[in-house]
């Protein structure tokens, strides 16, 4: 079995332990979202570090939302997997600002590939709140010059110039 495929049955089964839904969905809904938005852009991430990184968005939420820990995913998964997850875990905080402020953005910029599983979070999200008319899809596109401030990396203007795309009007 591949990381891959350890990793979406491990992401599938936390989250629906600590059951955490994405709206109306099971919560692997909105992860094979980022793991489809991941395989569209998939040719910018090493080859030899692919299938971490794909295992990287099964995972991406594991630790905020499921109740798991960096130890737990580095157990069933392996180290890098881990970090990714850590990486791309909110702060503790009161508010949006708060959970993803300075320290929360210098992680994911520090940790290799997890700018890139943040971005395609982010276009899960923007898609999903099109697709559904949600509230949250003005705050994406309020937050979004920021967002890209902190994440832009020229190995990802790629994604980040889809992200764009999908944020107008």
């Amino acid at each position: 079995m591949t990381i891959n495929e350890k990793a979406r049955i491990y992401a599938i089964e936390k989250h629906r332990d600590a059951n955490h839904m994405y709206d109306q969905y099971p919560y692997e809904f909105h992860l094979q979202m980022v793991v489809n938005a991941a395989k569209q852009f998939l040719h910018l991430i090493p080859e030899e570090a692919q299938h971490n990184v794909l295992a990287g968005c099964w995972v991406h939420d594991v630790i905020e939302d499921a109740r798991e820990t960096y130890n737990d995913v580095k157990k069933a998964l392996n180290e890098d997997v881990a970090e990714l997850a850590y990486a791309l875990t909110n702060d503790k905080g009161r508010n949006r600002s708060e959970r993803a402020g300075k320290k929360y953005y210098e992680g994911i910029r520090n940790t290799p590939y997890a700018t890139f599983i943040k971005l395609c979070d982010r276009i899960a999200n923007v898609t999903h709140s099109k697709n559904t008319g949600s509230r949250m899809l003005n705050v994406y596109r309020k937050e979004n010059t920021a967002f890209v401030e902190k994440l832009h990396d020229e190995k990802y203007v790629e994604v980040i110039a889809y992200l764009e795309d999908l944020l107008k009007e």
